[in-house]
């Protein structure tokens, strides 16, 4: 398997953390979203590949082609069972997936490269004005994160779920903007614990071999 990857990607800090979860070997071919002409997410090549443009990407061995990390993860959670990412338990699964959700459809689209290019080019607002509207959406669904979960040491119990697999790389785009997280402890919590498992400490972006 391919795996189109950005080190700073949260959508592919997710996608990393399952496949190594599920213990697959895939190859990273780097995207650099942040490369001299506006990206190399935006040139023919990676077009042909995805059309919207994003990462990550999965390339099966089949040659078939995945987009958008929650599909992708469900894909691999359908085909490779064990561990399974999402719990047995309708009700437990249900408020997993709503924690994965309020990351992936409420905070990560608010803070994702394509709004800071805007408020950048477009708003004229510089960087300082848009780290704090980064921290502003990431706190606001942080707040309710925090509610919601009951580490147990991950954020549902003793295993690990679609929730941590998200929440672990959302907490290291807050990092990046050096964003205060003492206010939540339970979130914390988590993390540390999925952070001394091999699959999370693998998938960081600082040991991806496009890092800089």
């Amino acid at each position: 398997m391919k795996l189109y990857s950005y080190y700073r990607s949260s959508a592919a800090f997710r996608v990393r953390i399952a496949l190594n979860l599920k213990g697959l070997a895939y190859e990273t071919v780097p995207i650099d979203l942040r490369a001299k002409g506006g990206g190399e997410q935006f040139g023919e090549a990676f077009r042909a590949v995805n059309p919207q443009m994003r990462v990550p990407v999965l390339e099966l061995d089949s040659g078939d082609v995945l987009l958008q990390s929650l599909a992708i993860i469900d894909y691999l959670d359908e085909t490779w069972p064990e561990p399974p990412l999402q719990p047995a338990d309708p009700l437990t699964r249900a408020r997993v997936r709503a924690v994965a959700l309020i990351i992936a459809t409420d905070i990560h689209p608010l803070n994702n490269t394509g709004p800071q290019r805007y408020l950048a080019r477009t708003l004229g607002h510089d960087q300082a004005a848009i780290d704090a509207w980064v921290a502003n959406w990431i706190g606001a669904g942080f707040e309710a994160i925090e509610r919601l979960i009951t580490p147990g040491p991950y954020a549902f119990g003793d295993a690990v779920t679609l929730a941590d697999v998200c929440l672990v790389p959302q907490l290291a785009n807050a990092r990046r903007i050096d964003m205060a997280l003492d206010r939540f402890p339970k979130i914390l919590a988590a993390e540390a614990a999925c952070l001394a498992l091999p699959a999370f400490a693998q998938a960081r972006p600082e040991v991806q071999p496009d890092a800089p």
